[in-house]
């Protein structure tokens, strides 16, 4: 005897099936389609890091820039000292001998103005230079109005020199070149401690020679 529901006849086709478990969704090729999630789908193109302008001049890899010696200022402001002493006099002569005395003291004034602007600038300039030692390469910052940064492998290299004038050598500092086959990818780390430059050209110097041995 069929079971009747409401006096209906009894039909197993009109019943609800057991449904199969659900797994991931299909594509009609009957590979998986892909899951949402943090990762992009396979194909895409990832999007280029984005930096702030700053960055673009940071040493990176942790690193901070090494500064150079505050008696890079104080070299560069005697300097022009020593140059506003002759120019001021010769100024002096001439106009105090044809104009009198207002247009020597003006002379005299702006003499000393440029002297002032020249250790300004020096000072700014020493605050903006910095080098850092990367595993590959050197990387040397600098710029007061136009803010530059130069990276120099080690591997291309040809030389390091130090220099060092009669004045700076009095005052203990000296001079880091790094000469590349390009003279544009040049670096110059001046204003160093004559100790400190001489450690950074024995590491240079090795490091070079390292990877050009490699190449």
């Amino acid at each position: 005897m069929n079971p009747n529901h409401g006096g209906q006849p009894y039909d197993p086709a009109a019943q609800p099936q057991p449904q199969p478990p659900q797994g991931p969704a299909q594509g009609e090729a009957g590979q998986a389609a892909p899951v949402d999630g943090p990762y992009p789908p396979p194909g895409a193109v990832a999007a280029p890091p984005q930096y702030r302008p700053d960055e673009a001049f940071a040493p990176g890899g942790g690193l901070v820039w090494r500064p150079i010696s505050g008696r890079h200022t104080g070299q560069r402001a005697l300097t022009a000292l020593l140059w506003a002493i002759p120019v001021g006099a010769l100024g002096v002569f001439l106009l105090g001998r044809d104009g009198g005395l207002a247009p020597a003291a003006m002379w005299v004034f702006a003499v000393l103005l440029a002297a002032v602007v020249v250790g300004i600038v020096a000072e700014l300039d020493r605050r903006s230079f910095g080098y850092a030692e990367r595993a590959d390469d050197l990387i040397v910052t600098h710029g007061v109005f136009v803010k530059r940064l130069i990276v120099v492998p080690y591997g291309r290299m040809q030389f390091v020199d130090v220099t060092a004038g009669l004045l700076q050598r009095w005052m203990g500092i000296a001079t880091v070149r790094m000469h590349t086959a390009a003279a544009a990818t040049d670096a110059t780390v001046p204003g160093l401690p004559a100790a400190e430059a001489a450690l950074l050209r024995d590491r240079l110097a090795q490091k070079g020679e390292e990877r050009s041995m490699g190449l």
